[in-house]
């Protein structure tokens, strides 16, 4: 795998491999090497999806365990919500 790249690092590399193999820029002879070093690179940015999709899976599943119990769904959420508002000046009746 490469070196510690970012993701961002390994997606501007492998746009230039792929790049320079359009045009016909790559020697015969460097074109099986910057295939390989092309694989790599798909390889550690796939990788790098696969764990920010699963943190964020995992940070979801979490913050879905710790609502209250009568907060379940999107419409519970509006209630919930509502119901917890300061009310305007408005909506108080006077004695």
């Amino acid at each position: 795998m490469p070196e510690n790249l970012s993701y961002k690092q390994a997606e501007e590399e492998l746009t230039k491999i792929v790049s320079e193999i359009e045009k016909g820029d790559v020697d015969v002879d460097a074109l099986a090497e910057k295939v390989k070093r092309a694989t790599e690179l798909i390889r550690c940015c796939r990788d790098k999806l696969r764990k920010t999709e699963h943190e964020i899976n995992r940070a979801l599943a979490e913050l879905k365990e710790s609502e209250p119990e009568e907060v379940k769904s999107q419409e519970d959420i509006q209630i919930f919500t509502a119901s917890k508002r300061t009310p305007a000046p408005d909506d108080i009746e006077p004695f």
